[in-house]
């Protein structure tokens, strides 16, 4: 096999066979880029602000209960325009233990931790908004770093035992688009700017 590749190069000049590409393997992995990529701003509830590329799961669509309707709608990325984030209870709840290994009696330890129950308003390109349970890993792909960073939307939430509700953050908003990520970087402008205070002028002698 080898004479004959060989031997095929040199009838045609030594340099057609190696400018073929390479062979691929189809049911081999896929490649770690993702193309799928939309620009957008997630929103936590502390105000930092996440700015770049968008991301699924790949293949996946956000899947959501339609309570109009009384079913579940498959929504791929691309057709969403905002993603809103609303609480609908939250709580510090109370940590119990049993009293003994053998016993069925719980009492309270004196610590509680922090417990939220989510809705979520999904607007679409045309619109169209639906309003209801929403679950689903979200990535953000920063424009700064290029690190994917992981997310979650939570229908419910809770914090490590002894935090706080303000501690316990979540994802406030997702914006799809160039206009949303130039009005999160104009933010993002103005917020460093006016944390600078300005240089006082001398006084004159």
């Amino acid at each position: 096999m080898a004479t004959i590749v060989l031997a095929l190069s040199a009838a045609l000049g030594g340099f057609a066979v190696a400018d073929e590409p390479p062979a691929i393997n189809p049911f081999g992995p896929r490649p770690a880029a993702r193309l799928d990529g939309l620009p957008g701003v997630l929103e936590l509830s502390d105000g930092s602000l996440h700015i770049g590329e968008i991301f699924l799961t790949r293949d996946a669509k956000l899947k959501i209960y339609d309570p109009k309707t009384k079913k579940f709608r498959e929504i791929p990325l691309k057709e969403v325009r905002r993603i809103e984030c609303h609480i609908q209870k939250e709580w510090l709840e109370r940590e119990w233990r049993f009293r003994e290994a053998a016993s069925n009696e719980k009492v309270y330890t004196g610590r509680t931790y922090p417990a939220r129950i989510y809705e979520h308003t999904v607007t679409l390109r045309d619109g169209t908004s639906i309003r209801g349970p929403l679950s689903a890993p979200i990535y953000v792909r920063e424009t700064e770093t290029q690190k994917p960073q992981r997310f979650v939307l939570h229908k419910r939430d809770k914090g490590p035992i002894g935090t706080t509700l303000k501690e316990l953050i979540y994802v406030r908003r997702v914006e799809l688009g160039k206009k949303a990520v130039e009005r999160a970087r104009e933010t993002r402008r103005r917020t460093s700017g006016s944390s600078v205070e300005a240089p006082k002028a001398e006084k004159r002698r």
